[in-house]
């Protein structure tokens, strides 16, 4: 059933809605902050009063949601909850900008201008999705600061109620999210923020992901919260002698986080060994905090072995967002890894809170003065001449986008390019007809050549000319797919015309020698001069790399009897095959490193029989195709789509084999390697070629490398290993 309109409750909603949004909010508001609250408010219900969200719900519950998480999650004052009240009034209804100056003042319709200009700017855009959303938010910078904040806080109301929109538009948000938003809440020290937005991005990008990472989650629950209970009572009992007052807490990695790792490590999820992580926050006072925060690493530390090269020091040296912790991970019961996170109450709000609860403590909760100046060092960013705004774009992106770079136009608009791309990508970024009519490029306004590798900030501007070709040196510095695929695109073009010429000069020369220009003589010649193909031979005639005289000289070179078959018309000449060793018994074909049947066909071009030496090569349309090594076309295709080659081998079925190398882990005990042995030996007859094991008592890591029939049979083997008690994993590393 939908959504059932019903006034009079809608409006006891709004106001229960609005109660809730001052009474959570961070700051302490004043008297004079309600009333300007209110005034926002009421604005806000009247212009929306007659617009409902998809879901049918009033959409005025929208602006009041966006205003409770500007209010609570992200702590800022009266000034942006108002704005953040009013942020589609301008976008929405018949309310001006100059309206909102007139009832608000400047401040708050500078901010509401600011968000209602991300909106509009959506047409035109010539630049990616991506570059252009960076460069709108690099233009609200020169508007208010808070308005990044406000337009996060309105992306993550709509990541959470965007179950009614239609699944592409789902896609298209949430990619946008985790490619903009996300790394935006993490530049600002929104670490609460940041984590729903890339699990809600998750949830509409990969869906079955991850509704299966929240379901192992989920029914982990319970295990988990008794394992923390376990490993918290030793650090408790000690933490308490030592007079601490703290809290000790638990918290599960985010669903975004657990994919992140399993993608990156190429394991399952029972393989992302710190899934979750303990919190120890403590009551300290500023002068003792940092004295008590190592202190209390150290009766960690007496409990549980660390390792060391997982300590972080963000107390020593806080994040450039202003958290502060340490962080260190310890070998935990049943020789599982634990992330122990060490902070102080105020750190412990800093990191939850971001830069509002930073400036509350510096300088008191007073207002955001303290935020905006800091933030407002993102707009000098933009307006100084020793740094390029682009930089600061690269600092939001984080890791993840470090290899990226963002190029001006001439007219201040920003082109998204990799890291070590040259001025020529630039060029076929723009248009493809500007980079082949490429003729030179300025950089920061001199002139520099093509091949010059850019940096983030360069402004470039491409000279073009009609008479330009490209050139096959260009291939050796343009890193991009799209001008790489173009460049060769325009010079095969080229050299068709070429052949073309070509083909029609040795027709007539061949019919001039009264020889008939079929394609088995065709064939002959392409032999002669050792080529590769027809259209090689053809292009060389074209350019003049094979002349008269040499044409003259391969007729001359036949013998009587030869030159007599080579004149014969319309006939199917003597077929002669090369023999070749073939094993009778070899019936099956193996692709790729782990040796695997697919589906294939084989190469008219060469004619490969089973027990020859052939490789794979992945088509576009026809699936893979197999070849012989010594193909006519074999090294063209391996040395211009070596990505789609594939290592092919015949076998006899009835023989086939493979070495495998199994990593297996657990807990050390009495009898494990036999179990073990027994398993592979006896219980499947496989044969174990080698193993290796260690142990430090209490863990060990063994490596058994065996011969096994097929995969069904190893899968079957690594099923059984993993029932071995003590076992922890099992993984086919070779």
């Amino acid at each position: 059933m939908g959504y059932v309109i019903d006034i009079e409750k809608e409006n006891k909603e709004i106001a229960r809605r609005y109660k809730d949004l001052l009474k959570d909010s961070y700051q302490h508001l004043s008297e004079e902050d309600k009333k300007l609250i209110r005034s926002a408010f009421d604005v806000a219900v009247e212009a929306h009063s007659e617009q409902r969200r998809k879901t049918g719900e009033p959409y005025i519950y929208h602006p009041i949601a966006v205003a409770k998480i500007v209010a609570y999650e992200i702590g800022l004052g009266a000034v942006s909850i108002a704005a953040a009240l009013l942020h589609d009034v301008v976008e929405d209804t018949d309310y001006t900008i100059e309206d909102m100056e007139r009832i608000f003042g400047e401040k708050i319709a500078k901010i509401v201008n600011g968000l209602t200009k991300i909106s509009r700017l959506k047409k035109d855009q010539i630049a990616s999705i991506q570059a252009e959303n960076f460069r709108k938010m690099l233009l609200t910078l020169n508007d208010d600061v808070r308005v990044i904040l406000i337009k996060i806080a309105d992306r993550l109301h709509n990541m959470q109620t965007m179950d009614a929109m239609p699944p592409h538009k789902q896609v298209k948000i949430a990619s946008e999210t985790l490619y903009i938003y996300a790394p935006l809440a993490h530049r600002l020290g929104l670490f609460n923020i940041k984590t729903e937005l890339e699990d809600l991005g998750l949830k509409y990008t990969e869906n079955e992901v991850y509704k299966d990472i929240e379901k192992k989650i989920i029914d982990n629950k319970d295990n988990q919260l008794d394992y923390i209970d376990n490993f918290s009572s030793k650090i408790s009992d000690a933490l308490e002698k030592q007079g601490f007052s703290f809290s000790i807490k638990g918290r599960t990695k985010s669903i975004f986080s657990i994919r992140k790792k399993m993608r990156s490590q190429g394991v399952r999820y029972e393989e992302v060994y710190d899934k979750f992580a303990i919190r120890i926050i403590y009551d300290s006072d500023e002068e003792n905090e940092k004295f008590d925060a190592w202190k209390i690493y150290s009766i960690v530390t007496d409990n549980y072995r660390p390792n060391p090269s997982r300590l972080r020091d963000w107390i020593s040296q806080p994040k450039t967002t202003g958290y502060e912790a340490l962080h260190i991970t310890v070998m935990g019961p049943e020789g599982r890894w634990v992330e122990v996170q060490i902070r102080s109450k105020r750190m412990h709000e800093i990191a939850e809170k971001g830069y509002a609860a930073h400036f509350k403590y510096k300088q008191g909760n007073v207002n955001e003065s303290g935020l905006e100046s800091w933030l407002n060092k993102l707009k000098d960013t933009l307006e100084t001449t020793n740094h390029n705004a682009v930089d600061f774009v690269e600092d939001f992106k984080l890791n993840l986008y470090a290899k990226e770079i963002f190029i001006f136009t001439p007219k201040g608009d920003i082109k998204s390019l990799p890291k070590g791309a040259s001025a020529l990508d630039f060029a076929f970024s723009i248009h493809t007809d500007i980079g082949l009519k490429c003729r030179g490029v300025k950089v920061n306004g001199k002139l520099t050549p093509l091949d010059r590798v850019l940096n983030s900030g360069d402004q470039v501007e491409v000279i073009t000319s009609a008479n330009q070709k490209p050139s096959e040196r260009w291939l050796t510095f343009v890193v991009t797919a799209r001008a790489r695929a173009k460049i060769r695109q325009a010079l095969k073009e080229e050299e068709r015309k070429v052949a073309a010429y070509g083909k029609e000069i040795l027709k007539r020369k061949l019919r001039h020698l009264k020889i008939e220009p079929t394609d088995k003589n065709l064939a002959k010649m392409v032999s002669f001069f050792k080529l590769n193909t027809t259209f090689d031979l053809f292009y060389r005639i074209g350019v003049g790399t094979i002349d008269n005289t040499q044409i003259r000289n391969f007729v001359n070179q036949q013998t009587s009897a030869f030159a007599k078959l080579f004149r014969r018309t319309k006939s199917e000449g003597i077929k002669t095959v090369k023999k070749e060793e073939v094993t009778t018994n070899y019936d099956s074909l193996l692709f790729g490193n782990d040796n695997e049947k697919l589906e294939y066909t084989l190469a008219k071009c060469c004619n490969p029989i089973t027990g020859d030496k052939v490789f794979a090569f992945l088509t576009i349309n026809e699936g893979i195709k197999v070849h012989k090594n010594n193909c006519p076309n074999a090294i063209s295709m391996q040395s211009n789509y070596a990505y789609r080659i594939m290592k092919a081998n015949w076998v006899d079925s009835t023989k086939q084999a493979f070495n495998v190398t199994i990593s297996i882990t657990g807990e050390d005990g009495a009898g494990m390697l036999g179990n073990i042995t027994r398993v592979i030996s006896q219980n499947n007859n496989i044969n174990i070629n080698n193993l290796n094991i260690a142990g430090d008592g209490s863990l060990f890591e063994g490596k058994f490398t065996v011969t096994v029939p097929n995969r069904s049979k190893l899968k079957k083997v690594i099923g059984q290993l993993q029932g071995i008690k003590g076992v922890k994993r099992v993984k086919r590393i070779i």
